[in-house]
């Protein structure tokens, strides 16, 4: 897919001038246009578009906001409140901003579980799964110092508490949060630290994100089958067909985000954060978003103890593993299918990993405490069970379904209501279908 000849052609004296110092037009045409894409993709796509506007988004109410705020502890709470009440529709900005952090996990997290459905991840598309992954990290990094800059109770004791984790890190741990704090507790210098690189780290994002579109348009597009394209009948231009799809799906995101912002903008805070931080008061429950509490709840599950590690630095290393295995997953699936379509019992594991990834999100919004804590430990058993013993076994015991012969194939029986393996099926997938 990544070898069609281009069939841009500059259609003004100028327009053939630019294409023959830089050829920006023409590739933006190939990639945007004229791309091939897979006729079958399902609206479970669309988020790849969908997180692209949400980026956009938040950097620029993100460069707005920073425009008018206050890295400073004496004033950063009330540089906050004042962007709500006299900047104009500073309020707004801020809805936006900090909703839009709430629907761009969203959004990714749709589109890592759909790339994990369809295995989106195998080869030849490891690397891109890979960079996808390091946005993901980069996300959860700006999240996490943005959260701190409101420098209310929960941004303070959140930063205190994730920050004081690192101390369980044996020889480097204390001066790596040293190193983050700027000193020996959460202060001013964190402020300054987190603010610079909540600031910086969204055109880092920015700049994977063209690595990982780079990385799709040569390896090409998975589709809901997981067969390779094999003809020119499998596929569709970019443009109108999946832009159009694109596009239908995109406003009814933006429909929902704007309900949020506009009718409910705090349902996804937390009420403690609109109380200006204090040292020397601790709320009840301190929490994290609502994006990272499936690995709160992971990092409180350890209570015990594990040979020479302690139950703090075991805690530790089980949410930095439970982000660490999202990137050897193309090595932990064995299976030659791509497709959970035509994999009945990876289908079924699936989702049963897909409740308990929300069941860990309940349950790192509750106290570590009682049965509880028992959960927490039942949920971050199947979550590395998944990766590490079911998705290795099953590619070695499942007997997938038999694969249509092409896409189009799937295409028609789909539309004649048959079962998705027609006769004449290949009994055996290839080794990357």
């Amino acid at each position: 897919m990544s070898g069609a000849q281009s069939t841009y052609t500059p259609k003004t004296g100028i327009g053939r001038w630019v294409d023959a110092r830089m050829p920006l037009p023409r590739l933006m045409h190939d990639s945007f246009v004229a791309y091939p894409v897979p006729r079958n993709l399902n609206y479970a796509y669309t988020f790849g578009g969908i997180l692209s506007i949400m980026l956009v988004v938040q950097i620029l109410t993100g460069v707005v906001l920073a425009m008018h705020y206050a890295a400073n502890t004496e004033i950063a709470f009330g540089s906050v409140e004042k962007i709500m009440r006299d900047v104009n529709s500073g309020w707004l900005l801020r809805y936006l901003h900090a909703n839009g952090a709430s629907f761009f996990f969203v959004a990714v997290y749709v589109h890592i579980f759909r790339g994990l459905y369809y295995g989106s991840y195998k080869a030849p598309r490891e690397l891109l799964w890979i960079l996808g992954c390091i946005i993901y990290l980069l996300m959860m990094a700006t999240a996490f110092m943005g959260y701190v800059l409101p420098w209310g109770q929960m941004s303070f004791w959140g930063a205190t508490v994730i920050t004081g984790f690192f101390t369980a890190i044996p020889l480097v741990g204390e001066w790596i949060q040293q190193l983050l704090l700027g000193g020996f507790a959460v202060d001013n210098p964190t402020l300054n630290r987190f603010y610079s690189l909540h600031y910086l780290l969204p055109f880092m994002i920015a700049g994977v994100v063209v690595l990982h579109v780079w990385a799709l348009h040569v390896t090409g597009q998975t589709n809901p089958t997981g067969i390779e394209v094999k003809s020119k009948t499998d596929t569709l231009p970019f443009t109108p067909y999946a832009t159009v799809k694109d596009g239908f799906a995109m406003v009814l995101f933006l429909i929902v985000f704007a309900y949020f912002v506009f009718y409910i903008p705090n349902f996804l805070g937390h009420p403690d954060n609109y109380i200006e931080a204090d040292p020397l008061k601790t709320p009840a429950h301190i929490v994290p978003e609502w994006y990272f509490l499936p690995f709160y709840a992971i990092l409180r599950a350890v209570t015990f103890d594990i040979g020479p590690i302690n139950s703090k630095l075991g805690g530790v290393l089980a949410m930095f593993g439970s982000i660490a295995v999202l990137f050897v997953v193309p090595w932990l699936d064995t299976s030659k299918v791509r497709s959970a379509v035509y994999r009945p019992w990876f289908k079924l594991f699936f989702w049963l990993f897909l409740v308990n990834a929300v069941f860990l999100g309940w349950l790192g919004s509750r106290p570590a405490e009682g049965i509880y804590v028992t959960l927490m430990q039942l949920g971050t058993l199947y979550y590395f069970a998944f990766f590490l013993i079911i998705m290795p076994l099953l590619g070695l015991i499942e007997t997938p379904r038999r694969l249509p012969n092409s896409i189009t194939e799937a295409v028609l029986d789909k539309n004649k209501g048959g079962s998705g393996s027609p006769a004449g099926a290949t009994a055996a997938p290839e080794g990357r279908g």
